[in-house]
């Protein structure tokens, strides 16, 4: 296996992402992705990427509000839209997903979607890593997590 803390995120993206218009309904969209059988979609508007809704906004956001399912896609995305670039590495990944609180996050190479990392993704690396890596991963979280504390910073 090559080593982990090198891997890039081209290396375990998932590569075939849908995207919808932002102009589709929010019905369009659960049913685009129930046949598609994903977690989420990205949302673009003139051709570029602005959003993102995953089945957690749909559980979320459309029943705290009661949204009908006419309501336009564009209202329930999440955005600004954090994404990253395929050469960078699933450490850095996961430190963006774990400091902004997401599950899901886009790949955008020049302004196009190549792909998407999720969190299942890191996990499944992880489980089949070696235990020096682990080890690597572990220290370089409790550091992250310590340095918040740290009174010198």
């Amino acid at each position: 296996m090559t080593d982990a803390k090198m891997m890039t995120i081209g290396d375990i993206m998932t590569k075939s992402v849908i995207s919808v218009d932002a102009t589709l309904t929010v019905n369009e969209t659960a049913k685009m992705m129930e046949d598609a059988k994903v977690g989420a979609v990205i949302i673009m508007e003139d051709n570029t990427p602005v959003g993102i809704v995953t089945d957690r906004d749909f559980a979320i956001k459309i029943a705290a509000h009661a949204y009908q399912i006419t309501t336009p896609i564009k209202q329930i995305m999440s955005s600004p839209l954090f994404s990253i670039n395929s050469d960078e590495t699933v450490r850095i990944a996961a430190d963006l997903m774990h400091d902004r609180g997401i599950r899901k996050l886009p790949v955008i190479d020049d302004g196009n979607v190549v792909g998407i990392i999720t969190s299942t993704d890191i996990v499944n690396l992880l489980a089949v890593c070696v235990e020096e890596d682990m080890r690597d991963m572990y220290f370089h979280s409790v550091a992250k997590i310590y340095a918040n504390y740290s009174p010198y910073n």
